[in-house]
């Protein structure tokens, strides 16, 4: 949870001190669903750290771990996450394989029984961080597609990942060109945002926007007026 925490604060390193911890406990426990949410989070905090060939290996223990070959929804999230991290490592083929592995997964899930805590990854989730794989090759009009599926599908309760999401729809709009729509979008995300459903990894994501949408050199008032209102939220 402290790792969790520190994750969605875009502290990786404090994040991965935890999580050496937790691995030496779930070890000795020998409770194999710990580890795998440990393996988890170790290549989220790779992926933070821009150590992609690293993030490849953790989410290559997940995805051959006891647990999820016995439950095709781990297995699904093994797979996705290492797409994501070979997408990262320019190996589009491969990432590509490694999703059609994931979807193949996830639709043998459907109808059986998983694990509580691996809830969170439903379909609404699936599309966010395909999402995030289309995004890494080069394929932002995907990636706009998928974040449109999830924020349709997404539980009203979940402020966070809603405002999460909403940033990278915004960032996804802006890297296709759609300037003025990028900026409502991610302006509705920030509003989204409070200390007790706001984090840094949506905040750093409203920042590449920002930058994406300088990078256009666009001189139309209201994006001046939104690159200087979106300077002050980072």
């Amino acid at each position: 949870m402290a790792a969790s925490v520190a994750i969605d604060a875009s502290a990786p390193q404090r994040a991965r001190a935890y999580l050496d911890k937790a691995l030496t406990l779930a070890g000795l426990a020998r409770d194999g669903e710990a580890m795998y949410q440990v393996w988890d989070r170790l290549m989220l905090t790779s992926s933070q750290r821009e150590h992609h060939a690293e993030a490849a290996a953790g989410a290559e223990v997940m995805k051959h771990s006891t647990v999820a070959r016995r439950d095709p929804l781990c297995a699904s999230l093994g797979h996705m996450r290492h797409a994501n991290a070979l997408a990262r490592l320019h190996q589009p083929t491969e990432s590509l394989r490694a999703m059609n592995l994931a979807e193949k997964a996830f639709g043998r899930a459907q109808g059986e029984q998983s694990a509580e805590w691996i809830a969170f990854y439903c379909r609404a989730e699936f599309d966010a961080l395909s999402s995030y794989v289309w995004t890494a090759l080069g394929e932002h009009d995907r990636a706009e597609f998928c974040l449109h599926r999830t924020l349709s599908a997404i539980p009203g309760d979940m402020v966070r990942n809603r405002a999460l999401y909403t940033a990278h729809l915004s960032l996804a709009q802006a890297k296709q060109g759609e300037v003025e729509l990028a900026c409502a979008t991610g302006r509705r995300s920030y509003g989204m945002l409070s200390p007790s459903s706001g984090s840094k990894r949506t905040t750093n994501t409203l920042a590449r926007t920002r930058q994406v949408i300088e990078a256009t050199g666009t001189k139309a008032p209201e994006v001046v007026s939104w690159i200087e209102e979106a300077s002050r939220w980072t």
